[in-house]
């Protein structure tokens, strides 16, 4: 990846600000992400990270700020809208469809991101959604429920959906959280292989060893607010981030 001040940034977040009531969950947060960066996110509970994303791919409105994407201010973008322009999410929660098979819930995707005014076979279509599941190591679970796939599974297949849509910008949310060591190396190195796609990823995440193992550079929230980004190394040496996780 080239050094992120010589390139325009695909997503540039600026001056975002996000209030429920009284309470502020993002306090004038800015940053930057250049194309093919892997940025790591963390935080304490509470911290913002959540709230952040959700106005990214535009779950909650922004007062004010801006979020611009491939230099385009999509501040007010619909979420749908925002998908179709390259952003993707996937959940900590997977949310498929349960009562189809992996191949019918990628279809959904595929068919939401499709250009209309392309004409695209069926035999084209599954071709495409195969390529997917191959990628991810689903391709022998094509055509079983989502309802019998494993834990893992069903993270991968989260992820899978996400991809489906043909981002240029995915953000895992916590995709990881509650599996085991070896699923974390799985899940992992399915991330590493997308961001070596040219795909740009901003990881959310508790397990801090995949967070630095994975991230080029790592922004820490606290309380709304940026209280450290840079490196892995930096910003796990700064003594605020260690006094926002351990405490004074």
């Amino acid at each position: 990846m080239m050094e992120a001040e010589t390139q325009t940034p695909l997503l540039r977040i600026s001056a975002l600000t996000k209030r429920f009531g009284g309470f502020t969950a993002l306090d004038n947060v800015s940053v930057d992400i250049p194309p093919g960066e892997r940025f790591g996110l963390i935080g304490p509970n509470g911290s913002g990270k959540t709230t952040l994303i959700n106005c990214i791919s535009g779950a909650f409105r922004t007062e004010p700020g801006t979020v611009t994407f491939r230099d385009e201010d999509i501040t007010r973008l619909q979420p749908h809208m925002r998908t179709r322009r390259g952003i993707a999410r996937s959940f900590q929660i997977p949310r498929p469809f349960r009562s189809m098979t992996v191949a019918e819930n990628l279809m959904v995707g595929l068919d939401f991101a499709a250009d209309t005014s392309v004409i695209v076979s069926e035999a084209q279509r599954r071709e495409a959604m195969m390529s997917i599941l191959t990628r991810m190591g689903l391709a022998s679970k094509a055509n079983v429920s989502a309802n019998q796939l494993s834990q893992v599974e069903l993270r991968k297949m989260e992820l899978a959906r996400a991809m489906a849509t043909h981002p240029k910008l995915l953000i895992s949310d916590e995709a990881m959280a509650g599996l085991s060591s070896s699923e974390v190396d799985e899940v992992l190195d399915l991330l590493m292989s997308l961001a070596d796609q040219d795909i740009t990823i901003i990881m959310i995440e508790h397990i801090m060893q995949a967070v630095m193992r994975f991230s080029d550079r790592v922004m820490c929230l606290e309380a709304g607010k940026i209280i450290a980004i840079g490196t892995p190394d930096e910003v796990m040496a700064n003594q605020r981030v260690q006094e926002a996780y351990l405490g004074t």
